[in-house]
């Protein structure tokens, strides 16, 4: 392969290197291998596989990162300029997820090896650390969640994230992430102290609440009620929350009904803002996605040919009329207007009654004018 120069070399058994890391507490000994033929991994990776159910099947690659803050391309029309992805690869296999491409750059296939093979950054808090300290860094916002999930359960093992938000929060650094994972709650008061000396934008991604559908299409994230009831504890505690609504499934998750029924859902979580995005098939993904198709809705097949044809967007007239139904919705359920029971804006220790004392809006929100504009070309990345 074109990284044959980057590959470890095979290790013995007894090499520090191609042991695991030991299993959860009670679980069964983990598979002990060979750390070999890391494809586009630096020399001295570690790949660890873990006996356990909810990591069975799956391989992570531990490598020593050079850098984690990244500069969005200058073409790019998204309205940050720097990410922070502390892995690659992402566990909830979603069949639509976008980034799937991405793992073709390490000599890995965009099916099945992205949702099986991730890429984890393990010295990601100590080089935002770094990066904020550095003579150059402007205090720039930086959005996380724009590739895949942060918080997707691999999270609940290496625990990234509380030492990149403590890293971003010491030095009063901008922020905003995008999410399908619940974990997020286990950093809420982590999130609270850093929103009170700079602007933490949060967003939860659930497109449709059909259980069918999600088990289908989402096999490995929280169900879609469970990623509400996360945007409603962030909410009632007083971060501000809102719902990216993606992604609205052409044929499955767009008739009247289903829209209604989803708005209706993210209103009562007290979600700041929604906005709907409607799948698109980028290379890479729209293989994944059509194989899919005809395998679980063979009769749609030729119905997304004929609406996606050779592109990766659904024509602008049927997003525009997706946006403008949920934006009825959306006002007729009174999303963005303060409701009993959230605090909005306000922060406060929990089980506090509401401060009086606003907290600046966070510049990540999306503001109202363009919470629900059709999509264009270049898309908020979905997870």
């Amino acid at each position: 392969m074109r990284w044959d120069h980057l590959r470890l070399d095979d290790l013995p058994l007894d090499d520090p290197r191609s042991a695991v890391a030991d299993a959860e507490p009670g679980a069964p000994p983990p598979v002990r291998h060979r750390a070999t033929a890391l494809p586009l991994i630096e020399r001295g990776a570690v790949a660890r596989t873990f006996d356990t159910p909810g990591f069975r099947g799956m391989t992570f690659y531990e490598v020593q990162a050079k850098s984690v803050v990244n500069r969005v391309p200058e073409a790019s029309r998204m309205s940050f300029r720097w990410t922070i992805n502390p892995y690659r690869g992402c566990q909830h296999a979603c069949i639509y997820c976008f980034a799937r491409n991405t793992h073709t750059y390490l000599d890995l296939d965009a099916g099945a090896d992205f949702d099986t093979k991730v890429v984890v950054k393990v010295n990601a808090p100590e080089l935002v650390r770094k990066k904020m300290a550095s003579r150059g860094w402007q205090g720039e916002h930086i959005a996380m969640g724009t590739n895949v999930d942060c918080y997707q359960r691999a999270e609940g093992r290496y625990q990234l994230m509380p030492g990149i938000i403590g890293a971003l929060k010491d030095a009063a650094n901008p922020f905003s992430i995008l999410t399908k994972g619940t974990l997020i709650l286990r950093d809420m008061e982590l999130l609270a102290e850093a929103a009170e000396i700079t602007e933490v934008g949060l967003n939860v991604s659930a497109g449709f609440i059909d259980k069918d559908l999600w088990r289908s299409i989402e096999p490995g994230t929280p169900a879609p009620g469970r990623r509400l009831e996360a945007c409603a504890a962030l909410n009632e505690r007083g971060l501000s929350c809102g719902v990216l609504m993606g992604p609205v499934v052409p044929f499955l998750s767009d008739s009247p009904a289903q829209l209604e029924a989803a708005v209706r859902q993210i209103a009562a979580t007290g979600a700041r803002h929604v906005m709907p995005i409607v799948l698109h098939l980028r290379p890479g993904t729209r293989e994944w996605f059509l194989g899919w198709l005809r395998a679980q809705h063979p009769e749609l097949v030729d119905r997304y040919l004929e609406l996606y044809g050779r592109g990766a967007y659904a024509p602008k007239a049927y997003q525009a009329r997706i946006a403008g139904q949920v934006r009825e919705l959306a006002e007729k359920h009174g999303i963005g207007r303060p409701r009993p029971g959230f605090g909005h804006g306000t922060l406060r220790p929990p089980g506090r009654p509401a401060q009086l004392r606003p907290r600046a809006q966070a510049t990540t929100e999306i503001p109202a004018a363009e919470q629900l504009v059709p999509a264009q070309p270049e898309q908020l990345t979905l997870l």
